[in-house]
């Protein structure tokens, strides 16, 4: 398997910018779609110019087990047929829950990193997708809202925050929020990259899981785990050797995890030891109103400011 690490210095390959007028594909590599909320995201997309089309799997549920959109090579055949599609200049991912574990491997990598790079938004479960496709077809992606989510529909904040990574990248390599603090302070230069943490725990010892994330200014958020099911979760991760060598760990939202306080002190408790600049609620993930956070490019941590700057705009100029 070809693999593109991420070393400090070198980010991954940057997708095209949108226009007015591009074609943007929504897929559901995961759990179902509410019918309502598909159209809702839809339209918001739509108002921004870009033309949607909706797989042809989105709406389906498996025959047998409901917690996944339809069956695992149909949700795969979905995503590979938008990236594989020349005309396709974006796929949105329509929710997350559970399922891309299922999937990923029946994806036909060798197609896909045939095909030029394109966009990929989607967060929570997806974060096997940025993983797999950082690993495998060594292309930056966005960790951002998804179509059919609630944050989305509902946050003008949230929606207006993608739009503008989408279409004007320059405008948002400086990401910070209200709540952002310094948990362990410093500045640190790396290669952004992770995601859900049980996610991510999940990823270890498969294909796309990589060694460790040496060089990464590593992005960790998470939903309803309570703070000692993060504490194994965090430990498994020490202890597989995934944190060695990590540059920098920026936090972003911990909701239905219990009270802040209780897990600000667990993070302090894995991560402070690392004896790297750890940013607190940077404001990204299942929170109501959640910022865009590429994947896969050279960033600079600075936890005493609160911000995490990217040194290249997360889309590449057309």
């Amino acid at each position: 398997m070809d693999q593109y690490p991420t070393t400090p210095g070198r980010g991954l390959t940057r997708p095209p910018q949108l226009r007015p007028g591009d074609h943007v594909v929504v897929v559901a590599p995961s759990s179902p779609i509410d019918p309502e909320r598909l159209t809702a995201g839809c339209a918001i997309l739509r108002s921004w110019g870009l033309r949607v089309t909706v797989a042809p799997h989105v709406l389906d549920t498996h025959p047998t087990l409901g917690h996944l959109a339809g069956t695992d090579a149909d949700r795969a055949a979905d995503l590979q047929s938008a990236w594989l599609d020349p005309t396709v200049d974006a796929v949105i991912c329509a929710r997350g829950g559970y399922g891309v574990h299922r999937m990923v491997d029946l994806l036909d990598w060798d197609a896909m990193r045939a095909a030029p790079p394109k966009v990929l938004v989607g967060f929570s479960d997806v974060s096997s997708l940025h993983e797999a496709f950082a690993q495998r077809l060594g292309v930056a992606t966005l960790y951002g809202p998804m179509s059919s989510g609630a944050s989305f529909i509902a946050d003008g904040p949230t929606a207006e925050h993608l739009r503008r990574t989408l279409f004007d990248p320059s405008a948002t390599t400086v990401l910070t929020s209200a709540t952002a603090s310094a948990l362990v302070p410093g500045r640190a230069r790396g290669i952004t990259a992770g995601g859900c943490v049980h996610v991510l725990t999940a990823e270890r010892g498969t294909p796309a899981g990589r060694p460790s994330y040496a060089g990464s200014i590593l992005i960790l958020e998470d939903v309803n785990e309570h703070p000692y099911q993060l504490d194994r979760l965090l430990t498994q991760l020490l202890r597989s050797g995934a944190f060695e060598g990590v540059a920098g760990i920026a936090l972003g939202s911990w909701e239905g995890c219990g009270r802040p306080e209780r897990v600000r002190d667990l993070m302090l408790d894995r991560l402070g030891p690392l004896g790297v600049p750890v940013l607190w609620e940077l404001g990204f993930g299942h929170c109501p109103s959640t910022l865009t956070v590429p994947l896969g490019l050279p960033a600079l941590l600075d936890a005493d400011a609160g911000t995490l700057t990217l040194e290249t705009p997360a889309l590449a100029a057309r």
